[in-house]
């Protein structure tokens, strides 16, 4: 029995570790190809280096195209990435907490139209969206308010949706006992309701990190002006065929565009993995 126990465990941690190596093999290559050359590149998908060139990294502190390089434009995504990640965060929060524990004409109706909001594609907001910042004169901002005003309130319905599944099975009796110590509903939600959200907070913060560093299309759409473009346009701009295009160069910059989100999401994986009764014991 111990034998074919030994056996099982060995298949499946070999099962295991050629699926992940799998999984990582193109990041890894991705990394090794930063120090390749174009005809090295193109030879293979080997991870060995033949000729190592740091020509991908030492150009991306190179301006290219209206005073941008890769560490402004990593800048440049950060100055609306942030606020936009606290704001949906806070006004997801907000609305999930008026949905989950408050009564009110056509409450029901409501959530069905929030909900409903999840199913339309965005290129059908992106055009009705672009001409009312066009007109309110925010295309092009300084503060890029065109990508970070929605976020203020809750545009991204599906982090309500997240809220309010996790609100359900928070018990209400916490509520109740905190209004008996004398609690607001705004000290109930800041003391009580947000510790428990914690796990479902940070996966709203983590996913909006992501989604908003890996977008393309509002930052081209809201952004005209090259100096001030993020990360996502900048790897757009390094792919020019003009000046010769270089691979390395466009994968240090995906790879250095990359970087952020992996360490956010790995250093949220505590948080991640806490459950709802460990928040509300510890709230």
């Amino acid at each position: 029995m111990k034998k074919k126990t030994n056996i099982h465990t060995f298949l499946l941690y070999a099962i295991l570790i050629l699926t992940g190596t799998v999984m990582i093999y193109p990041l890894l290559w991705m990394v090794s190809a930063t120090f390749k050359t174009n005809s090295e590149i193109s030879s293979g998908i080997s991870l060995l280096i033949k000729e190592p060139v740091p020509d991908g990294y030492l150009a991306l502190t190179e301006n290219y195209g209206g005073n941008i390089n890769c560490i402004k434009a990593l800048l440049n995504t950060f100055t609306f990435l942030i606020p936009k990640v606290l704001f949906t965060v806070i006004s997801s929060m907000l609305t999930a907490y008026g949905f989950g524990r408050f009564s009110f004409p056509m409450k029901k109706f409501l959530f069905a139209l929030l909900i409903g909001t999840m199913f339309l594609p965005d290129a059908v907001m992106a055009i009705p969206q672009f001409i009312l910042f066009s007109r309110l004169g925010l295309v092009d901002s300084p503060l890029y308010s065109a990508l970070v005003i929605p976020s203020v309130f809750a545009f991204d319905s599906y982090f309500v949706f997240l809220l309010v599944q996790f609100l359900k099975g928070v018990p209400k009796e916490l509520d109740d006992a905190a209004r008996i110590d004398g609690c607001s509903s705004f000290q109930i939600l800041v003391y009580i309701i947000a510790p428990v959200l914690k796990p479902a907070l940070v996966s709203c913060a983590v996913f909006q990190f992501i989604w908003t560093s890996n977008d393309f299309m509002g930052p081209l759409l809201y952004v005209n002006t090259p100096s001030k473009y993020p990360l996502s346009v900048f790897i757009r701009l390094a792919m020019d065929a003009e000046s010769g295009f270089q691979y390395n160069r466009v994968l240090a910059s995906a790879l250095f565009a990359v970087i952020p989100s992996l360490t956010v999401f790995f250093c949220s994986q505590r948080s991640l993995t806490e459950s709802i009764t460990s928040g509300a014991v510890k709230g």
